[in-house]
């Protein structure tokens, strides 16, 4: 069984109560290591990141400016942030492969259902794989 490192479970702070449970839970069955990178995100670090792929090399990942429209990772009026991050660990590396994203979430769909969570690689228009968030929020 695999355990969160002390980097991940500092990301989950500031989180949802029932977000870090799923998460707490989510490591006890996923077939791979996973590491929590991101959690909370401020206005500045959500729009940094829509900014790659339109003023900043690299892929667009997030259709959230941080600003006009804000990500689930920024916290709301209630002091919470509603979504996570993760990555693969396969042999201490990174794996970014749409396969194990997809490993680790099958192996979660009650969890998923138990704790009203939604997994990016399940959307229709815009995939993001290493995203997780609660529904109600």
């Amino acid at each position: 069984m695999y355990k969160f490192s002390q980097r991940s479970l500092n990301n989950l702070e500031g989180l949802h109560p029932k977000l870090q449970e799923f998460a707490t839970e989510l490591i006890k069955v996923t077939p791979y290591d996973i590491s929590i990178t991101c959690g909370v995100r401020t206005a500045e670090e959500q729009n940094k990141i829509y900014q790659q792929g339109r003023t900043i090399p690299g892929k667009i990942v997030t259709k959230c400016d941080g600003y006009n429209i804000k990500s689930k990772h920024q916290v709301k009026a209630d002091g919470l942030g509603y979504a996570f991050d993760i990555a693969v660990i396969i042999n201490n590396k990174s794996n970014w492969s749409k396969k194990v994203f997809k490993e680790v979430a099958d192996s979660a769909r009650e969890l998923m259902k138990k704790y009203n969570i939604e997994w990016g690689g399940d959307w229709k228009n815009f995939s993001d794989y290493p995203h997780f968030q609660y529904k109600n929020s």
